[in-house]
């Protein structure tokens, strides 16, 4: 049975283009105003490479996110990051993290886990109730019937049959 819990990273930018989400599995983004980079941010007020998202892993073998200012090579932006309003060059990003990249131009960083779905079937409850549709079922007319059932004998709670030769004689 696995035990590992999924995880989903989500990165969600908001600029002059509006609200967007981006979810994170790769090993590396380049976020910025340039064309080329992996996630766009359309504002004048920030640089055309103005951070990266570098993938880590844990001990664990889960993994995390860390943003850093610029590039790899050092080059940093013009007007740096500030995340959670602290100015940082690199931050290991932690689930609802806040990173403004300039005037209107932020992101909030989404880790979203959940356990793994077990492999094996579980153990049957004790409890387990099975529920039946009526579809399920059929109506008791659909059920073929007994050959008792078809004679024409009268039954107990039923009138006594009478003809019509019987109901002409009894109104003249």
């Amino acid at each position: 049975m696995s035990s590992e819990p999924q995880q989903t990273h989500l990165l969600i930018i908001e600029d002059d283009k509006g609200r967007r989400g981006f979810i994170l599995d790769g090993p590396k983004y380049s976020i910025g105003r340039d064309p080329n980079c992996d996630i766009r941010l359309v504002s004048q007020f920030v640089s055309r490479r103005h951070a990266t998202l570098v993938k880590k892993t844990n001990e664990d073998g889960t993994y995390y996110y860390r943003i850093v200012d610029g590039n790899l090579k050092g080059q940093k932006s013009s007007n740096g990051l500030l995340i959670n309003s602290r100015k940082r060059y690199k931050h290991n990003l932690q689930d609802q993290d806040e990173v403004v990249f300039g005037p209107k131009v932020s992101a909030t960083y989404r880790l979203l886990k959940r356990d793994a779905m077990p492999t094996i079937p579980p153990e049957p409850d004790e409890f387990d109730i099975t529920l039946i549709s009526p579809n399920m079922v059929g109506y008791p007319e659909d059920e073929p019937l007994d050959d008792d059932l078809l004679e024409d004998e009268p039954l107990e709670d039923d009138p006594p049959k009478s003809s019509l030769a019987d109901e002409a004689v009894s109104d003249g």
